[in-house]
């Protein structure tokens, strides 16, 4: 199944790879107003983290600094795991990742940008369906039940034609082929989210607890990145990965069942996920950190709510400044509507935006 409603192209992330630093003069609006105002003039924001959001990052850094033309912002893709690093090392004032800081990894004085009494908030801007997308000789439909994409990526279920994936696709012409399973070889919060949907829709099969890296006793063949993990797919033979909507193209989209229903990987679908969720309890007031529940009824269940990794308290000042009016505008129901056009992302809800902004006003 094919959908075109997430037509960013891999040809843009891969070009995003490197650093993403765009400026565009005749891009929209008045971004910018989130809780600081005016911003210091020829200033500087670094950002590194989830090569999901890329195509959105894109969006809402060319916005923004059409605005504001004294500010430069980078954001280098370089998957979650990398940006959480940086951000912790203070090699950066923000990071992008697709699963909120553990409890371990949180803590007064441990982030390099943030003051001494300052923790770091797990904030939600980007929520997007994780397609499962397929490229298999003669296939253009495909479902298949929590089970049975569990057992194809844990390597039990080796071969298109096997009777557990014929049940679901009576009328597919599947082929005698072996099954190329394709993950990524990277920590990934893309891996994390899907690996945390495949232990809580098939915990029998799926063994493994959610992961940021591929659990290696499975096998598969890997790639580094979102792209890379795409073009394995795309020029593969009879392969299946998982990637951000936003990037699978013009690749199959399997429909995932959910209790008695199919669904495909729509924002619409997805976005039901992070109202009907429960934030991580023990938190401080401002982090939104989440326990996704993927078992909702109606919910697209393979699901990534990424987060801007922030200070609480920032040493300088003009990094606070900086950190609250770009993620304010990216938080905002402008910059969501923008990263909904540029990726096909699912926007946060009103009162979800509210909380963002409550958090964001709250950083020093």
């Amino acid at each position: 199944m094919k959908i075109s409603t997430f037509g960013a192209p891999v040809a843009l992330l891969a070009a995003a790879a490197l650093t993403l630093s765009a400026c565009a003069a005749n891009e929209t609006a008045n971004p910018g107003t989130g809780s600081s105002g005016s911003t210091t003039a020829e200033s500087t924001l670094a950002g590194k983290g989830a090569s999901s959001m890329s195509a959105a990052q894109q969006k809402w850094i060319a916005d923004y600094q059409s605005a504001h033309p004294g500010v430069t912002i980078n954001y280098s893709p370089d998957g979650s795991g990398a940006g959480r690093q940086a951000f912790t090392s203070g090699a950066v004032q923000y990071a992008g990742s697709d699963r909120p800081f553990k409890d371990e990894e949180l803590g007064a004085g441990k982030f390099g940008k943030c003051t001494a009494e300052s923790n770091a908030l797990d904030l939600p801007v980007y929520v997007s369906p994780i397609a499962v997308v397929f490229n298999v000789d003669g296939v253009k439909d495909l479902k298949l039940d929590p089970d049975t994409l569990a057992g194809i990526f844990a390597g039990k279920i080796t071969k298109w034609n096997d009777a557990k994936i014929a049940a679901t696709n009576p009328d597919a012409k599947l082929p005698d082929a072996n099954i190329t399973a394709v993950h990524r070889s990277d920590d990934s919060g893309t891996t994390n989210n899907f690996t945390d949907y495949l232990h809580q829709a098939a915990p029998s099969v799926w063994t493994e607890a959610a992961a940021d890296a591929f659990p290696a006793a499975f096998g598969g063949e890997s790639a580094k990145g979102t792209s890379s993990l795409v073009d394995a797919v795309s020029t593969g033979k009879n392969t299946i990965g998982y990637a951000d909507a936003s990037a699978a193209g013009e690749l199959g989209h399997a429909q995932l069942k959910v209790g008695n229903e199919w669904l495909s990987p729509t924002a619409e679908a997805a976005a039901k996920i992070v109202d009907a969720s429960k934030q991580v309890a023990g938190r401080g007031e401002h982090d939104l950190a989440l326990t996704l529940d993927r078992k909702a009824a109606g919910v697209y269940p393979a699901v990534l709510v990424s987060y801007a990794l922030v200070c609480e308290a920032y040493k300088d000042a003009n990094d606070a400044k900086l950190v609250k009016d770009f993620i304010g505008y990216v938080a905002s129901a402008e910059g969501q509507q923008a990263a909904a056009q540029a990726a096909g992302s699912a926007p946060l809800s009103k009162s979800m935006q509210a909380k963002v902004k409550a958090a964001i006003d709250s950083i020093k």
